[in-house]
Order: C-alpha cells, then sequence, then structure tokens
C-alpha cells in the first residue's frame, strides 16, 4: 500500500478549511481521501446543533479531494506546490438527507471522467458504512498564473 503525505501537502488550502483528513489512494484517474464527522476533528467548527455536517458541505469534501488528487500529480509530475482550482459547476448532487450524521467515518471516491490542462470533470461519492451516501458530478478550471493574477486583482477592486 502507497503512503501519503497529509492532506495539507496536496492542498493550497490551511486550517480551518481543510476538510479532510487523510489520503487513502490517489492513481492516475482516482483519489479517496476520509474523514470523520465529529466535534474534535477538522469538521468540527462547521457542524450544525445536532453535531451533523450539513449535506452541502459534501460538495466542498467532494472538490477537496479533487484538489489532493491534483496537487499529488502536480507534486509527483512537476515537483510544483499545490496550485488553486475553482468549481465550475456541478451536476446531480444529492444527499440522502439533510446532514451527515455524527460520528459517521465519509469515505470520499472521486473519478476522473475527463480533462485538458485547465477543465475537468470528475464523478463524485461519498460513502458512509460502504452505503453511497451522497454524489454528483463537479466541474473544475484551474487557472494559469496569469489567469489567477487577472483574476486575484479584479479582486481587490
Amino acid at each position: 500500500m502507497a503512503e501519503y503525505l497529509s492532506v495539507e501537502h496536496y492542498l493550497p488550502h490551511r486550517a480551518p478549511m481543510v476538510l479532510l483528513d487523510e489520503v487513502l489512494l490517489i492513481d492516475e484517474d482516482r483519489a479517496h481521501c476520509r474523514v470523520r464527522v465529529g466535534r474534535d476533528t477538522v469538521l468540527g467548527p462547521f457542524l450544525n446543533a445536532g453535531g451533523q455536517l450539513p449535506a452541502w458541505f459534501g460538495i466542498e469534501i467532494l472538490a477537496q479531494t479533487i484538489g489532493v488528487w491534483s496537487g499529488w500529480h502536480g507534486r509527483r509530475l512537476f515537483n510544483a506546490a499545490p496550485r488553486p482550482g475553482m468549481l465550475l459547476g456541478g451536476r446531480g448532487y444529492q444527499c440522502k438527507t439533510a446532514g451527515f450524521p455524527a460520528g459517521a467515518v465519509l469515505d470520499v471516491q472521486v473519478q476522473l471522467l475527463m480533462r485538458d490542462e485547465k477543465i475537468g470533470s470528475f464523478e463524485g461519492a461519498i460513502f458512509v458504512d460502504g452505503e453511497r451516501y451522497a454524489g454528483g458530478r463537479l466541474n473544475i478550471y484551474q487557472p494559469d498564473d496569469h489567469e489567477l493574477q487577472q483574476l486575484l486583482q479584479q479582486g481587490k477592486s
């Protein structure tokens, strides 16, 4: 079994915005990460009064798993630091309930469907106890340095 660095090594995010606990698998077309829903975990600040994680957080958890996939490939192929990516949209995201249950371990898996230099499409799923709990298709965009600078400048205006 391959050994991976911590999630933070593959994402441009820092706490408290890292929403994953560990990397389990990355290969050419897939990534598998895990996170536990609990007050004492990275998800703690985002839980509702009942200790559940609102369902819409699943979209960001899937997006970060895609980011881990991208960051791992960037380090492996180009020895490059993780780069920001942008979620262009999602299709068909659904969650079984309004929130992920307190104490649940979320197994997050993404599968690359297609990509070019900047745009990619992934099918993602979040499993709880081996059962598909949430998922959908996410489309992402990774700007080059020039585009990123333009976006950052626009944000300052």
